[in-house]
C-alpha cells in the first residue's frame, strides 16, 4: 500500500471512530483498584501451566477476557486475530492454520497438524479441520507467542492458544442471547449452571445460521455460502472431598459452513483472471469480492464429539491434575478447483480422526524459593482420508485415492523456577518427545492412475518413522520493582516429522526445528498494563507444500530467520473510560529456499492437453519474505460508559490493521494492507438482567482476500466479510 493510500485508509478509520465517540478492544485488562482495594490490572494467567500474574510470566502473551469476546466481532476462534498483534488465522481450504510471528504451515497432509498448539481447558485439539470452532461460553483466550517446546511441546513452534471455558458452579445462574444482522445472520446462545457444593452442572448451547455475502453470477443464487452451525457442551463437576474433584465434559459440534471453500479467481497485477476456465469459450469467471461463478455445489461439513475428564488432587506438597480426552471427528468437503462456470474438475473428500490424549501434570504448592512443574503426555491420532473423488463435466469420474496414518506421541517434561533472591529468578525446562507415525499408506484409484499420479493399484504401505527430540528452555528474570519484570529467554521447539501419503510417496518429511532468543519488559499497576519484547528466531527445515493436481508435494525445503518487536498497553483512565494499544513489527525471510513452489499458466501450443493450466514449477525464493508474515500488525481500542436512563450505557469498538502479506512462498499472490473496524453500543437496564446492543463489523467496508489457493486448474481466492450491522438482546439471571 502506498503512503498516500495508507493515510487515506487510516484517516477514514479515525474519522469513523471519532463519530462513534469511542473504540474498544480486547486487551488483557482495564483496571484500577476496585472497591475491595484489589488492583485489577493484575491478570492471572496459566501460560506456564500454573496460575501466575501475567507481569511475572516471561513469555509474550495476549489475554482476551470474556467481556472483550462479547463485544460483537468475535464469533469463532479465528476472530481473535483482530485483537492479537502478530497473529494470523489463515485457511488452506477447510484446514485452519494459525500463524504467530510468521511461524505457521500450509501443509494439509494426513496427520500433519499445525505449528500452533490449540488447547481447550487444558486439552490438546490437534485437528486443523475443526480448529476454527465457535466460542461457546468462553471465559478467556490466551495467545502465547514464541515456541512453547517445554510445557506444551507438540507442534508448538509458533506458540499456543489456550481457551478456557466456564466451569460448573453451585451458584445458580443463567444467560441467554439472541442476535440478528446483515445477510440473515442469526445467533442464539444460552448457558446455565447450578447445583450443590458436592455436585454442580452446566449446559451451554449455540446455534448460528446465515446466507453468507456472496452471489453466484451464473445461477443467481445468494446462498452459495450459506452456513448452519450448532454446538452444545454439558459438564458435571463432582467434589469428592476438599482436596479432590472430577470434572466431566461432553461437547458436540456440527458445522455446515462452506465459507472457506467458496472461491473466485485471483486477479494478477495485469488484470488477468487466473483460471483455466478463463480460456474456455463462453465460460464465466467471477473475480469481485462478493461474486462466485461455479456451477458445482460447495460443501464443508464438520462433526466433532469430544469427551473430557479432568481430575484435580491436592497432595499437600503439590497438585496433581489429570487430563483424559477422546475426540471423534469427521469432515466432508466438496469444491470446484477452477472457480469458473466451466465444469473442468471438482473434488470431494471425507476425512475421519479418532484422537486420544492423556496428560498428567504435577505442580508444586507452597511459597518456597523453588517452584516446579512435572508432566507426562500421550497422544494418539488415527487419521483416515477415506476417499478423494474426482468429478469432470459435472459428473462423478472416479476414485482418485485413499490414504491413512496413525500418529503417536509420548513426552515427559519438567520446568523449574528458583528464586536466587527476592528479585532474581532462574528458570530451566526440558521436554523429551518421541513422535511416531505408523500404519501409513495409500491406495490410488482408477482416476488417479488415469491422471498419471501413480502407476499401480493396491494398497501401498509406508514404513514407520520415529522422531526423538529434546527441547530445552532457559530464562533469567529480574524484578526491578514489585510492579515490573525484565526477562531474557532461550527456547527450542520442533514440529514433528510426518509422512505424506497424499503425495503417493514413501519418503518421510523431517521435523522442523526452531531456536528462539527473546528479551522483554512488563509492568502492571493501578490501571496501567504495559509490555514490550524483542526476539530472534533461527528456523530450519521448514515443511513446505505444493500441489500437482490433487497430489501433495511436501519437502523440507527452506531455512529462515525471523526477528521482530512487539508492544502492548492498556490503561483505565477512569471508571468510565479505558483504552488499549497493541503493535508488532515482523521481519521474516527465507535464508535458503531454492525450490519454492511457483505456478505459471501454460499458454503455448507445446503444452498440449495442459494448455491453460498452471503446472507447478520451482523458484529460488532465498531472501523473500515468509508467507503469511505481514511486516506490521496492530490494534487499538477504547470503551466509554456512563449512567443513562437508570441503567448503564457503553460505546466501544476495535481497530485492527495488517500490512501487505504474501499467501505463498514465491511472492506471486499477495494482499495489500487493510484495516478492520468494529463498533458497538449497548445499554443494560438498572436490574442488570437485560442488555440491548447494536453493532457493526468492518464498518469501513474493507475489501480484502483472506485466502489464496494455488492449483493446476486455477489460482483461487476467498474474501472477508464486507460491512455488516446487527443487534442483540441478552438476558441474565
Amino acid at each position: 500500500m502506498s503512503t498516500l493510500n495508507l493515510q487515506m485508509h487510516l484517516g477514514r478509520t479515525v474519522a469513523t471512530t471519532a463519530l462513534a465517540v469511542a473504540l474498544c478492544a480486547a486487551m488483557p485488562a482495564y483496571a484500577q483498584d476496585n472497591d475491595e482495594g484489589v488492583d485489577s490490572s493484575i491478570i492471572v494467567v496459566t501460560a506456564q501451566r500454573r496460575e501466575e500474574n501475567a507481569r511475572d510470566v516471561p513469555i509474550t502473551l495476549t489475554t482476551i477476557t470474556s467481556e472483550a469476546l462479547g463485544q460483537g466481532d468475535v464469533q469463532q476462534l479465528s476472530d481473535i486475530a483482530k485483537l492479537t498483534p502478530a497473529l494470523r488465522f489463515d485457511n488452506q481450504g477447510g484446514f485452519a492454520q494459525p500463524t504467530i510471528r510468521g511461524v505457521g504451515t500450509a501443509v494439509s497432509a494426513s496427520g500433519s497438524g499445525s505449528n500452533v498448539g490449540i488447547y481447550i481447558d487444558g486439552f490438546y485439539a490437534p485437528n486443523p479441520l475443526s480448529a476454527d470452532f465457535q466460542l461457546l461460553s468462553v471465559e478467556s483466550v490466551q495467545v502465547l507467542k514464541g515456541p512453547q517446546g517445554t510445557l506444551f511441546g507438540r507442534n508448538s513452534t509458533g506458540g499456543a492458544i489456550l481457551v478456557t471455558t466456564s466451569e460448573p458452579s453451585s451458584e445458580m445462574r443463567a444467560v441467554a442471547e439472541v442476535s440478528y444482522g446483515s445477510f440473515n445472520a442469526q445467533k442464539y446462545q444460552a448457558y446455565v449452571t447450578g447445583g450443590s457444593d458436592t455436585v454442580a452442572f452446566d449446559l451451554a448451547g449455540l446455534y448460528r445460521k446465515g446466507n453468507g455475502f456472496v452471489r453466484n453470477i451464473v445461477t443467481g443464487s445468494k446462498k452459495d455460502a450459506a452456513y448452519d452451525a450448532w454446538s452444545i457442551r454439558a459438564g458435571v463437576k463432582v467434589n469428592l472431598s476438599d482436596s479432590a474433584s472430577l470434572l466431566f465434559r461432553y461437547t458436540h459440534a456440527d458445522t455446515e459452513d462452506p465459507t472457506s471453500l467458496v472461491t473466485n479467481a485471483y486477479v494478477d497485477a495485469n488484470g488477468t483472471a487466473l483460471s483455466t476456465g478463463a480460456i474456455v469459450p463462453g465460460a464465466v469467471v467471477a473475480t469481485r469480492p462478493n461474486q462466485v461463478s461455479n456451477t458445482s455445489p460447495t460443501l464443508f461439513d464438520s462433526k466433532v464429539d469430544s469427551y473430557q475428564l479432568t481430575g484435580e488432587f491436592d497432595l499437600g506438597f503439590g497438585t496433581l491434575t489429570s487430563y483424559t480426552q477422546f475426540r471423534k471427528e469427521s469432515s466432508t468437503s466438496f469444491l470446484d478447483l477452477d472457480s469458473s462456470s466451466a465444469p473442468i474438475f471438482d473434488v470431494d473428500f471425507f476425512i475421519t480422526d479418532k484422537i486420544f490424549t492423556q496428560e498428567l501434570l504435577l505442580t508444586s504448592n507452597g511459597d518456597g524459593p523453588l517452584v516446579w512443574t512435572l508432566g507426562a503426555f500421550y497422544f494418539s491420532d488415527k487419521n483416515r482420508f477415506e476417499r478423494l473423488n474426482g468429478y469432470s463435466g459435472g459428473v462423478f469420474a472416479g476414485l482418485i485415492s485413499r490414504s491413512q496414518t496413525d500418529t503417536k506421541s509420548a513426552a515427559a517434561f519438567a520446568d523449574l523456577t528458583y528464586a536466587v533472591s527476592p528479585s532474581f529468578f532462574v528458570t530451566g525446562g526440558l521436554r523429551y518427545s518421541n513422535d511416531k507415525v505408523k500404519n501409513g499408506g495409500f491406495f490410488v484409484g482408477p482416476l488417479g492412475q488415469g491422471l498419471g499420479l501413480f502407476p499401480t493399484q493396491g494398497f501401498n504401505p509406508i514404513p514407520t518413522i520415529s522422531d526423538n527430540r529434546l527441547t530445552p528452555r532457559v530464562v533469567l528474570r529480574y524484578k526491578p520493582t514489585e510492579d515490573s519484570s525484565v526477562y531474557a529467554s532461550y527456547t527450542r521447539g520442533h514440529k514433528a516429522a510426518i509422512l505424506n501419503p497424499n503425495g503417493f510417496t514413501t519418503t518421510p518429511v523431517n521435523s522442523e526445528k526452531i531456536t528462539s532468543y527473546e528479551v522483554g519488559y512488563k509492568y502492571a499497576s493501578r490501571g496501567l498494563s504495559f509490555d514490550v519484547s524483542a526476539y530472534y528466531y533461527d528456523y530450519t527445515d521448514l515443511q513446505v507444500a505444493s500441489y500437482n493436481g490433487t497430489q501433495s508435494i511436501i519437502t523440507n525445503a527452506a531455512d529462515s530467520r525471523v526477528y521482530g518487536l512487539e508492544g502492548q498497553l492498556s490503561y483505565e483512565v477512569s471508571d468510565n473510560f479505558q483504552f488499549n494499544l497493541g503493535a508488532a513489527y515482523l521481519d521474516g525471510k527465507y535464508e535458503n529456499f531454492l525450490t519454492s513452489p511457483e505456478f505459471l499458466q501454460c499458454l503455448v501450443p507445446a503444452c498440449g492437453l495442459a494448455f491453460g493450466t498452471f503446472p507447478a514449477t520451482t523458484n529460488d525464493s532465498s531472501g523473500f519474505r515468509m508467507q503469511r508474515s505481514p511486516k506490521f500488525t496492530g490494534n487499538m481500542g477504547m470503551r466509554y460508559s456512563t449512567d443513562l436512563g437508570g441503567g448503564r450505557f457503553a460505546l466501544s469498538g476495535n481497530l485492527s490493521y495488517t500490512s501487505k502479506i504474501f499467501f505463498d512462498t514465491s511472492q506471486q499472490f499477495s494482499q495489500k494492507g487493510y484495516e478492520l473496524v468494529s463498533l458497538r453500543a449497548e445499554w443494560t437496564d438498572p436490574s442488570e438482567h437485560f442488555t440491548l446492543a447494536i453493532f457493526g463489523d468492518n464498518v469501513t467496508d474493507s475489501k480484502y482476500q483472506n485466502q489464496v489457493l494455488a492449483g493446476q486448474t486455477g489460482i483461487q481466492s476467498t474474501w472477508g466479510f464486507p460491512a455488516t450491522i446487527g443487534g442483540s438482546i441478552r438476558i441474565k439471571y
